[in-house]
């Protein structure tokens, strides 16, 4: 069993985090080097660190994809990285940033995710995100969104905000989603540590128009590079559960300085609304054919619903063993494997 934090600091921690809504940028909060905060996951040679550890490429192939796994879980925090997405063909590629903790609760597992959907030459990349609590896959609750921007011609700084009460997922300086804790959410809410991964996987059968434009290794490899690591939240240690989180007062300070520490002003609220108002393309909130009724967390705004409207319906992946194959990892020596669902 993991041992989490004491009461008083995560109380202390949430309140902070609480008041969040710009992310610090890579310059205000301390970057790590690839070998400093992950490690290979899988993928063999289509992993390669650059740059002496700043930057890392994943790449797929017809052979395999490939991934990296922080070293650490964490309980709640902030997490960041600049990514660069591969550019031309790219239909039912997947590149995702995203926390789980699969490997541990393999069965009530929590799930964050950033899933970055390929497409047509011609045609944007969209960037899905998710939240799943308590193993609760089959609830869904996936929105998706538009780029202002190219994300093949440069890095672009994608980032969460996890609290014991409080989600939000960033783009740059943009707050896209924001997800507040009610009382019916109960366990649906992420509350159990989890790690950071960052992969790349061929997801065919779903991620472009419902399966309909497939993966052509004629354009392979397919290369997404990650750079400006930053991991600033409560490390948790699942196997010696006697040495207590190492989460002291100085880095909860160190996470309310600078920007960080602005509240969810009128500013940063307006720039969400704007934001979702001209780029999100799907949201569970208005999908009557999945949810009778408006779940808890959602709060109704007839503009969104509106807009939604004029978007074909969205297919996921059925399931949600996170990309495609679902991924074990014995912390204690560090040993990988992977196991195929399909």
């Amino acid at each position: 069993m993991v041992k989490f934090l004491n009461l008083q600091t995560l109380v202390l921690f949430s309140a902070y985090c609480a008041m969040f809504v710009t992310p610090l940028q890579s310059a205000s909060l301390p970057t790590l080097s690839f070998d400093e905060a992950y490690s290979h996951l899988f993928g063999d040679s289509n992993l390669s660190i650059l740059n002496d550890g700043k930057s890392v490429t994943i790449s797929l192939d017809r052979r395999t994809g490939s991934g990296f796994v922080s070293q650490d879980l964490y309980l709640y925090g902030f997490f960041s990285s600049s990514i660069k997405l591969p550019s031309d063909y790219t239909a039912g590629v997947v590149v995702a940033f995203y926390m789980s903790n699969g490997d541990v609760f393999e069965k009530n597992h929590d799930e964050l995710d950033f899933e970055f959907l390929g497409n047509i030459r011609g045609k944007e990349w969209r960037v899905q995100t998710n939240v799943y609590g308590n193993g609760s896959t089959s609830v869904g609750r996936e929105e998706r969104f538009k780029l202002w921007f190219d994300p093949t011609e440069d890095f672009h700084e994608y980032s969460i905000l996890w609290t014991n009460n409080l989600i939000v997922f960033y783009v740059d300086d943009v707050p896209m989603r924001e997800v507040r804790k009610t009382k019916i959410m109960g366990g649906d809410f992420p509350s159990k540590p989890m790690s950071l991964y960052a992969t790349i996987w061929d997801a065919s059968n779903w991620a472009t128009n419902g399966g309909k434009y497939r993966v052509n290794y004629k354009y392979a490899p397919y290369v997404a590079e990650f750079s400006d690591f930053v991991l600033r939240g409560c490390p948790v240690n699942p196997i010696e559960q006697a040495t207590p989180p190492k989460c002291d007062q100085a880095l909860l300070r160190s996470l309310t300085t600078g920007a960080l520490a602005n509240k969810l002003n009128s500013n940063g609220r307006s720039k969400m609304a704007k934001y979702r108002e001209k780029y999100m393309t799907y949201s569970y909130c208005y999908d009557r054919q999945r949810y009778n009724s408006l779940p808890s967390e959602c709060a109704f705004s007839t503009r969104e619903a509106v807009q939604l409207r004029r978007f074909n319906p969205v297919t996921f992946n059925a399931k949600h063993y996170h990309h495609g194959k679902r991924y074990f990892r014995k912390r204690e020596n560090r040993i990988k494997s992977v196991h195929p669902i399909d």
